[in-house]
């Protein structure tokens, strides 16, 4: 194995190793969320459902991730944006209907740019002297 091999090899187990930490805070994040909620409802949520949520949870971000990669490269851009999020929601209206507020809210505080005024060259500006009238 030379060096590059070795070199390619450790970027995978560290990728992989990277992964497996984030797969990790995500679970952990949707049990500290079911248990929160379970609470407020008065609801105890045993274990082992909270594992199969936080797993489906897991399971359905990793396709949304895919969906929306596939839709911006569909568009020709390189990056996910606001329009690739709502079109992933288009089989639950309420949730587009949502998504589609929440993105206006956005859109209405950031800063507007300033339109520039496109200039006119000096020949579209004049009018053709020589220009033929026809009655």
């Amino acid at each position: 194995m030379d060096e590059r091999d070795y070199s390619d090899f450790e970027r995978e187990e560290e990728d992989e190793s990277t992964s497996n930490v984030l797969k990790d805070r995500f679970r952990l994040s949707v049990i500290k969320i079911a248990e929160a909620e379970g609470k407020k409802n008065n609801m105890e949520v045993s274990e082992q459902v909270m594992g199969c949520i936080s797993d489906l949870a897991f399971k359905f971000s990793e396709q949304l991730a895919k969906d929306l990669e596939l839709f911006a490269q569909h568009a020709g851009r390189k990056s996910v944006n606001m329009d690739d999020v709502i079109l992933s929601a288009h089989r639950n209206e309420h949730l587009a209907s949502s998504l589609r507020l929440y993105s206006s809210e956005l859109k209405g505080k950031e800063p507007q740019p300033e339109k520039k005024r496109k200039k006119t060259s000096k020949k579209e500006g004049k009018t053709p002297s020589a220009a033929l009238h026809i009655s």
